[in-house]
């Protein structure tokens, strides 16, 4: 007769449901007390989200400051393009939903320890080892995405698509919903994008692909590195540059990965 669970110090199919339930109603408290205090401070939040719309964002200035220290006479034109709102609740539901969006970032860490805690006991030492690295790379490489995103690929793609116009009595005014859906959509878009090396490593561990295989495919990626930057930035040649480096830098380092580290 097999010794009962609670005297082997195993937990039942129940307790299992049990623990399962405590750990997802811990996180959805954190989530909800951090989405609460963000939700408090809604100039500020607002202030950093709606802050790459304007013409003085700071990557602009950066690079006006960068050329024009370097003997380059550069500045964007400045443009005033307002954000209107159609609809009667859409600026409340958009409160609450970036309270959210927000709060799922920044508890992350905290929900991250709660899932490893939860299925720690069912992996052996070396794995969790295993499983800590590969988890905190994915979490810094989707925040780089992000920080892409807010810095260079969403700020750029709003100035060019919101001041482009194809005849001068056509004005510009961006609705709040298309704004947010698009600064969104790309953050989240960058975010997995900027799991690349991540992905070459597990497909490289289950014997699909290897260092040689990329290196030798290096001219095809490149093309299609760049048509993907193409495609979800502005058709100007300088936002093109700007987002193929750091994704073609991806390329190489998942080459450098798949080297050292996906060998089976």
């Amino acid at each position: 007769m097999s010794e009962p669970a609670e005297n082997s110090g195993l937990l039942s199919f129940g307790e299992h449901l049990d623990v399962l339930r405590k750990m997802l109603f811990r996180m959805l408290m954190v989530v909800i007390a951090i989405s609460c205090v963000i939700f408090c401070f809604k100039s500020e939040t607002f202030s950093i989200i709606l802050a790459p719309h304007k013409s003085n964002f700071v990557t602009f200035s950066f690079i006006e400051n960068f050329l024009n220290s370097n003997g380059i006479d550069f500045h964007f034109t400045e443009y005033n393009i307002p954000l209107i709102n159609t609809e009667l609740s859409s600026q409340f539901m958009t409160h609450i939903t970036m309270s959210c969006i927000l709060a799922l970032l920044l508890a992350s860490p905290y929900i991250l320890f709660e899932l490893f805690r939860f299925i720690a006991p069912a992996l052996y030492e070396n794995e969790k080892k295993y499983s800590y690295v590969v988890a905190g790379i994915i979490y810094v490489l989707f925040f780089m995405g992000l920080l892409m995103s807010y810095f260079i690929l969403f700020p750029i793609s709003f100035q060019f698509l919101a001041t482009y116009q194809v005849d001068e009595e056509i004005v510009n005014t961006i609705t709040l919903d298309s704004y947010i859906t698009t600064f969104t959509t790309l953050a989240f878009m960058m975010g997995v994008v900027f799991q690349l090396p991540v992905i070459t490593f597990v497909l490289g561990k289950m014997g699909f692909i290897d260092a040689e295989m990329l290196r030798q495919y290096r001219p095809y990626a490149l093309i299609i590195i760049m048509i993907t930057a193409a495609v979800i930035t502005p058709p100007d040649i300088f936002t093109l540059i700007l987002v193929t480096i750091p994704i073609y830098g991806l390329y190489e380092l998942s080459i450098l990965v798949l080297k050292k580290w996906a060998k089976n």
